[in-house]
């Protein structure tokens, strides 16, 4: 009988670690969660094998202190996954598990399970609150078409209702949900001829591995059509994983698929969540109908899983920046290809990399080209040229008198603004003084009512200067606009419109759902706000969209400026004009001969995208080449650029791969580190992987004196 348990742990080190199972134990099955003793101390592990023997030495192999049996070993699919992730991406196998794991269940202190459901009681069926009690009585009505989750009832503000039901002998909390026939999907529109079309192609790849690719303009009703087919999983009795890029669209998502799939058990996924709801949510998972979540719901166990879904998938939310630099949407077709189900991806501006794969046929592509509502028209696009109106606080008069006309007519207005705070920098006329972050290379970015100026990127922050530091005068400017500054100056200028900020700084995530309701209400006017604002966002009486301050992606000396430029305005575009009311779209530039905006204004993704690919193919840029950034931080820039020349002076020789000379990083300085990195690439996907998978032992071997490195494999950020 097997004695030896191989345990992955989280460590930067590529390997497991044996450990002697106690005498009276019998071998542990895969993915069962333990703790070991490790160094001086503990942590918590996951089995992946027991063998008979070890190349440890019997005196040297300790013994594994305890089975966590209170938590259920990690899928058998989640390994596979986590496995395909360690080889691709070259991380260590533990480390990714760590990741993959909510804290709670990767802790060594005792987790007790809590009973995340709330069912009527037989009392409860028939129960009939006082007509005052509101609440309760809606309550009711909706656990009689099933179970609700807890972190629902926290969304939808109702948990002092719940408290009320349950103490009266109505309800009950409960772990497992019991089973039951769900009532049937609700009706929903009648679909458009372009989803009848793409729904019919879709359908008969339910049942195996296939990749599509839905363009769909904005408002071309891509969730619709996202409903369809996971309506048609449900009846087949299989999972539906649907992923989006932020926070801020769970709520209304979660609401909308509530609505539309009464009985059902829909469950959300995302770093909003506390731990200990994070944890309650990924043990329900398995026996939910729908997971909707952000990028780590990937990593999700859903044994029935039948269809995987990313919404927006050109948006770069997907891509870990930090550890595991995995990027959800190619681990969700990984998953996808794992468990023989399809992947559909969605996005009115897809990226480069999937639409390219459409066009090479290895992607179904499927083309909503029209909006849903029948009366609703795509917005007509102009341009504000700076270079000859004058602007007041960074908006021209055309721009106030289209806010203003918008408000007149009892209709809503966007503002996008993409930065943050009351203005981006600090700054004394007198010597040219600008307040820097002494830990980065960047400004601090002025917050006025907080009266700090912080950091974005490490977080620092200091109260705001009486006199300038440099020469001492005591009239110290704000530079620039940022949406605190754009706020003020709307309110100034449109005293009688209610104005509401939405950026980082106002909105939690559990905010967004009283948000959409105030906006459905017709109690804002003008949403003031930063990316946050450009996703998914549904407002039928929001017809104009000013857009502010985007120039700077134009003269970027990085190539996939423009491409997120023109996916970000088509989105926040997007917003306006999506019901039966014509929408506006003003966009202040300096620079409105830019063939950018000439596609933008013809709503011609396929034309731009074409153009740019072109031009990709021209440079030997993605996607027509595969790309590895080799980072490295130390506290000098010397010591960083020394470990990279040594990394590039002991490459593997690998016909058709390209290393480049090390760099500083573009931020050179985050939190005190010096950031240098360095850039290998190949046409070949293959070549490249071969080459760090010898590459990577040999900068193992270094042994270098920098605070840390890390392989980044297909980057988005240089």
């Amino acid at each position: 009988m097997p004695s030896i348990a191989r345990v992955a742990l989280d460590t930067p080190l590529s390997r497991l670690f044996d450990y002697r199972l106690p005498d009276s134990s019998r071998p542990l099955p895969a993915g069962t969660l333990v703790e070991v003793p490790f160094g001086r101390s503990r942590q918590v592990g996951v089995v992946l094998d027991c063998v008979d023997d070890s190349p440890v030495a019997d005196d040297k192999l300790k013994a594994l202190l305890r089975v966590l049996d209170d938590r259920p070993p990690v899928a058998p699919d989640i390994l596979k996954l986590a496995r395909f992730c360690a080889d691709y991406y070259h991380h260590p196998l533990g480390a990714i598990l760590a990741a993959a794991l909510p804290p709670r269940l990767r802790a060594a202190t005792p987790f007790q399970a809590d009973t995340p459901w709330l069912v009527p009681t037989a009392a409860g069926l028939h129960a009939e609150p006082s007509p005052r009690a509101r609440g309760q009585r809606a309550l009711l009505d909706a656990l009689k078409s099933g179970p609700l989750a807890r972190e629902a009832l926290r969304a939808n503000q109702q948990m002092r209702h719940a408290a009320t039901v349950v103490a009266a002998g109505w309800a009950t909390w409960t772990r497992a949900v019991p089973a039951q026939d769900a009532p049937p999907a609700t009706a929903g529109p009648r679909l458009t001829a372009d989803q009848v079309v793409a729904l019919d192609a879709i359908r008969p790849a339910f049942d195996r591995f296939s990749v599509h690719l839905v363009h769909g303009v904005t408002g071309s009703g891509k969730t619709e059509l996202y409903l369809h087919m996971i309506a048609e999983r449900l009846l087949a009795g299989r999972q539906s994983l649907v992923l989006i890029p932020e926070i801020a669209l769970t709520p209304q998502l979660e609401g909308h698929f509530r609505t539309r799939f009464p009985g059902r058990r829909i469950i959300a996924l995302h770093s909003g969540l506390s731990e200990k709801e994070r944890a309650e949510n990924w043990l329900a998972a398995p026996d939910c109908d729908v997971l909707l979540g952000t990028r780590l719901a990937v990593f999700t166990p859903l044994p029935r899983l039948g269809l995987i879904v990313v919404d927006e998938e050109h948006d770069g939310s997907y891509k870990q920046q930090d550890g595991l630099r995995y990027s959800a949407r190619d681990v969700a077709i990984a998953r996808g290809k794992q468990a023989g189900v399809p992947v559909v991806l969605g996005s009115a501006t897809p990226s480069l990399e999937s639409y390219s794969q459409a066009l090479a046929g290895r992607y179904q592509l499927h083309t909503l080209a029209a909006r849903a509502h029948p009366e609703a028209r795509l917005p007509d696009i102009e341009l504000a040229d700076l270079r000859h109106l004058p602007q007041d606080n960074g908006l021209t008069r055309l721009a106030v008198h289209a806010l203003a006309d918008t408000l007149a007519r009892g209709e809503q207005s966007l503002v996008f603004l993409n930065r943050r705070g009351y203005a981006p920098a600090l700054y004394c006329p007198s010597c040219a003084w600008v307040a820097p972050c002494p830990h980065c290379s960047a400004r601090l970015v002025l917050h006025r009512r907080a009266h700090r100026l912080r950091c974005h990127h490490c977080g620092f922050g200091m109260p705001i200067p009486q006199t300038c530091p440099s020469c001492g005068n005591p009239d110290l400017k704000p530079l620039g606009h940022g949406t605190q500054k754009l706020e003020e100056t709307l309110g100034a200028l449109l005293p009688q419109a209610r104005i509401r900020r939405i950026d980082r700084d106002t909105m939690l995530p559990r905010a967004w759902a009283a948000l959409g309701e105030a906006v459905h209400a017709r109690e804002v006017d003008i949403l003031v706000g930063t990316q946050m604002l450009a996703k998914g966002h549904d407002f039928p009486d929001m017809t104009f969209a000013l857009i502010l301050d985007t120039d700077g992606a134009l003269y970027s000396p990085d190539f996939r400026a423009t491409e997120r430029l023109f996916a970000q305005l088509m989105q926040v575009a997007g917003r306006a004009g999506r019901a039966d009311k014509p929408g506006r779209v003003l966009i202040q530039t300096a620079f409105p001969d830019h063939p950018l905006f000439r596609y933008l204004q013809r709503h011609d993704y396929a034309g731009y995208a074409r153009e740019l690919l072109a031009e990709r193919r021209r440079l030997d840029l993605p996607p027509f080449t595969r790309q590895v950034l080799l980072r490295a931080e130390a506290t000098t820039m010397d010591a960083a650029l020394a470990f990279l020349q040594r990394a590039a002076a002991n490459v593997p020789a690998t016909p058709g791969v390209a290393v480049f000379t090390p760099t500083p990083a573009p931020m050179p300085r985050i939190a005190n580190l010096e950031r240098a990195q360095l850039l290998v690439q190949s046409p070949s996907r293959q070549a490249l992987q071969t080459f760090v998978r010898d590459w990577r032992p040999r900068l193992e071997a270094h042994k270098p004196r920098v605070a840390r490195w890390s392989l980044d494999i297909d980057p988005l950020v240089f």
